[in-house]
């Protein structure tokens, strides 16, 4: 990888007035190829997938395999998982050249994350993620560089709230609230939450959970007042949700294909988030058909027989 000089200042995205439009770090999808992808359909930030802070600094095959990137692939933070302050700061060192912020994962709630220390178990060690937050913005020496933290909620808003005054006074840049626990998965979205923490700070706020169309956008802001909204499963679901669009527009399918094979990416993942992006638009039976399809030729062969070509959509 070469040093890439671009340096977007994440912050001043925040000063606009306009609420930020934010990529999810997810696990094997928020990867190089589909953060192209939603960029071109109006996402403002992206994260890489949750890397594991201690895996990225043992092995030069790790870092090479967890962490690709490219010149316009910004602005973009990238999300660790750790959970000692000196091994997340040599890691944010590393890939300060080519980014435009480091993300300390607070929220994931699987078991295996939770039992090695790393997620949402971190919410209830306010001093710990503090002194994380702070090693690291002393040690990155790159202005403007964004240091933020990403967590889930506690049953008492109140230790939340405690949590994120702590970060803030350690010198974080801003915090992305999931608004719902460690142990809800799908219940209804903590809105009330998210506003209580946004009321308690001066940083910027993101509000995670729930954000799967354009107008949920708005309607989380008026509910909150963020400065941002952050979306996983909705984008995977339509990736050009961000600039309006209901469903998955046929270009952005075709826009799919092109970059998966231009970055090279493994047909399992390149047939999952198509099978993702159809689902909404496709009847069960098509659903099934293109589901059990086993080759990037079949795939193609298949939308082009049942949508039209790709020239059919970009002229």
């Amino acid at each position: 990888m070469k040093t890439f000089n671009t340096n977007t200042n994440v912050m001043e995205m925040f000063e606009t007035g306009n609420v930020v439009k934010i990529c999810a770090p997810m696990v094997r999808y928020s990867k190089l190829a589909f953060r192209s992808l939603v960029r071109k359909y109006k996402c403002d930030i992206c994260f890489t997938p949750m890397i594991v802070a201690a895996d990225f600094m043992r092995s030069e095959r790790a870092r090479d395999s967890e962490f690709t990137t490219s010149k316009g692939d910004r602005p973009l933070i990238v999300q660790f998982a750790a959970n000692d302050a000196q091994t997340l700061a040599d890691a944010a060192c590393v890939v300060a050249p080519f980014s435009d912020g480091v993300d300390l994962n607070c929220g994931c709630p699987q078991r295996w994350a939770m039992s090695s220390g790393y997620g949402a178990c971190l919410i209830n060690q306010p001093e710990l993620v503090k002194d994380m937050v702070r090693t690291v913005r002393n040690q990155v020496d790159k202005p403007n560089y964004s240091v933020s933290i990403k967590i889930r909620i506690h049953n008492d808003i109140k230790k939340t709230v405690d949590l994120c005054q702590k970060a803030e006074s350690a010198g974080v840049s801003w915090i992305t609230v999931h608004g719902r626990t460690a142990q809800e998965r799908h219940q209804p979205v903590h809105y009330d939450a998210i506003k209580t923490i946004k009321d308690s700070v001066s940083i910027p706020v993101i509000a995670n959970g729930d954000i799967k169309y354009l107008r949920d956008v708005e309607a989380t802001h008026k509910l909150t007042g963020v400065d941002g909204v952050m979306s996983a499963r909705g984008l995977l679901a339509n990736p050009a949700m961000f600039a309006g669009y209901e469903d998955t527009p046929l270009q952005c399918v075709w826009d799919w294909v092109d970059l998966a094979i231009e970055h090279g990416t493994p047909f399992t993942c390149f047939h999952q988030h198509l099978i993702y992006m159809l689902e909404r638009v496709t009847s069960q039976p098509e659903r099934k058909v293109f589901n059990s399809l086993y080759s990037t030729s079949g795939v193609i062969d298949y939308l082009q027989k049942t949508y039209g070509t790709e020239q059919d959509y970009t002229t």
